[in-house]
């Protein structure tokens, strides 16, 4: 037994494990009951398209939201409703550099893995969402590239750079869907010798909202000669 195992039970006498949500001591991995229990998973009846989830609505079914649009992402997977303790964790994640939340938001991320929109297409390569070189000098760390990675490792599977943000678009948080797509225009494109032909991309990022970054991504990817890209996320804003 390793000394990291010997010193684990002292470890957490005088620093007992915390709840990722709401900070209280726990005894089991990562979150308290009531956190757990308050989480919203995204179920059907929601959008093939988004992963919008709704009420009332058939299993199978493209939002209204969607219809009018031409993504270049099959699908875009969301994991958790955004709200509550998943928020807080990925606001603390992405803004407070708690990287050690890395780990639980790659498990759930994981379990977007069996949704059945993926059945019919293993992916081959998994590809971080980037940010402009100068916010990630600011921030010290892409946490998308973090997820990916953490994945990566997990599934075995390659996790490529392929992608660079060439242009540094203000935030998309206070734009509606129109102007986050007019925002985004060619602020995206392949890194040098990058080669992603043929290949079936799961693009990773933190949350998905209104979709625009991940397909102006997708779409830099699929004229680059990626056979499909799919789109997997934490949560849906």
């Amino acid at each position: 037994m390793d000394a990291r195992a010997l010193l684990a039970p002292l470890r957490d006498l005088f620093f007992p494990p915390h709840c990722a949500g709401c900070g209280v001591a726990v005894d089991s991995p990562w979150l308290c009951e009531p956190c757990r229990d308050s989480l919203e998973f995204i179920k059907s009846p929601r959008c093939e398209v988004c992963s919008q989830p709704f009420s009332g609505m058939l299993d199978h079914f493209t939002c209204s939201n969607c219809q009018d649009r031409a993504f270049f992402f099959t699908s875009a997977i969301a994991v958790l409703k955004s709200a509550g303790p998943i928020r807080e964790m990925i606001h603390r994640f992405k803004y407070n550099g708690q990287l050690w939340l890395a780990q639980p938001l790659t498990e759930f991320l994981a379990e977007g893995l069996s949704d059945e929109r993926l059945d019919q297409e293993p992916i081959s390569l998994l590809v971080p969402v980037p940010l402009h070189p100068l916010r990630k000098r600011e921030r010290e760390y892409n946490q998308a590239e973090i997820l990916a990675r953490t994945l990566g490792k997990r599934l075995r599977l390659p996790v490529s750079d392929a992608l660079k943000r060439v242009r540094y678009t203000e935030t998309q948080t206070h734009f509606d869907r129109r102007d986050r797509m007019q925002n985004l225009r060619d602020a995206f494109t392949m890194r040098q010798n990058m080669r992603v032909q043929g290949n079936r991309i799961l693009l990773v990022d933190d949350v998905f909202t209104t979709g625009s970054t991940l397909n102006e991504c997708a779409r830099v990817l699929i004229e680059a000669g990626a056979q499909s890209v799919h789109a997997l996320t934490v949560a849906r804003g």
